[in-house]
């Protein structure tokens, strides 16, 4: 792979983190508005990825793949039971605690990737995997819940543990398929597993109401898309490691949206994340120059 190619990855990898921070920020903006259905905000962004893949990709998808394909549609499946279990552990255990649980997903997919793609554990993504984490926990202070485990925690692993199988299989099906009728598939999908809930927890909801749910599917939409493409490209751990920047950018949102307030370890917490994800990153460039060159 050459040195531009892999830097159009990151910055497609980048821009998906970016894109999943605004869709958490403008969620917990929904939840501050009184308007927190999980089940009718997970429809929402299947929606709107749906019909941002039938509009911008639609000489390019292929839906009748979508029932004939079955890693696609185990990748729908599994996609849109992690989309709500994700969901469901932020509001039942709080962000910094399930945050921290579903990033485990980051060393079950590099493990998972090494098993079944064969993908090599270089020493810089193991290094900066600890470095990331460690930081992760220390920015959404997981250790100082005082929480014990319970029904959420291992339903939060298990989201964890989809959310690596889930990378992995969209890496195979790149041999086969094109990265929107790869979205689309967790979009179709999940409003199969979504849609009967939501409909049967029907609320009423404001004109902003609206607006920030439609605004925030969008930017799940860009944010899957992007990923999903960069990935093409990316190995799963290098590729997970630079969507841990998203808590990263949360609580920045958080600061400058909510007024929340962070302490020293909490800020060297981030400093962390950042040094594991550009650590991880900024090696990879040079192997790909140097492979170029020879």
């Amino acid at each position: 792979m050459s040195a531009s190619v892999h830097r159009r990855a990151l910055a497609l990898m980048l821009l998906s983190a970016a894109a999943f921070t605004a869709n958490v920020l403008l969620v917990r903006a929904l939840n501050d508005l009184h308007f927190a259905n999980i089940w009718l905000v997970s429809c929402a962004r299947f929606i709107v990825g749906l019909g941002v893949v039938a509009v911008v990709y639609r000489h390019d998808w292929q839906p009748a793949n979508l029932f004939r394909n079955r890693k696609l549609i185990e990748r729908g499946l599994m996609g849109g039971i992690g989309v709500y279990l994700t969901y469901l552990c932020v509001v039942k255990l709080g962000a910094g605690r399930a945050t921290f649980i579903n990033n485990t997903y980051v060393i079950w997919g590099a493990l998972l990737a090494a098993w079944v793609l064969k993908e090599k554990l270089q020493p810089s993504l193991i290094t900066g995997g600890v470095l990331a984490l460690v930081g992760l926990g220390l920015l959404t202070n997981v250790l100082s819940t005082g929480t014990p485990p319970g029904l959420y925690d291992g339903l939060a692993v298990v989201a964890a543990l989809i959310s690596a199988w889930v990378v992995v299989t969209i890496r195979q099906l790149h041999a086969t398929e094109h990265s929107s009728t790869i979205f689309a598939a967790q979009c179709v999908y999940g409003l199969v597993l979504c849609g009967i809930p939501a409909f049967l927890q029907l609320q009423p909801i404001t004109g902003l109401g609206l607006a920030v749910t439609a605004v925030a599917s969008v930017c799940a939409a860009v944010g899957q898309l992007a990923m999903t493409r960069a990935f093409r490209d990316l190995s799963v751990a290098e590729g997970s490691l630079l969507q841990m920047t998203v808590p990263l950018g949360i609580a920045a949102g958080g600061v400058a949206f909510f007024d929340e307030r962070f302490l020293v370890h909490e800020l060297v917490g981030a400093a962390l994340i950042l040094g594991g994800t550009a650590f991880t990153a900024l090696r990879q460039p040079a192997r790909a120059d140097i492979k170029a060159a020879s």
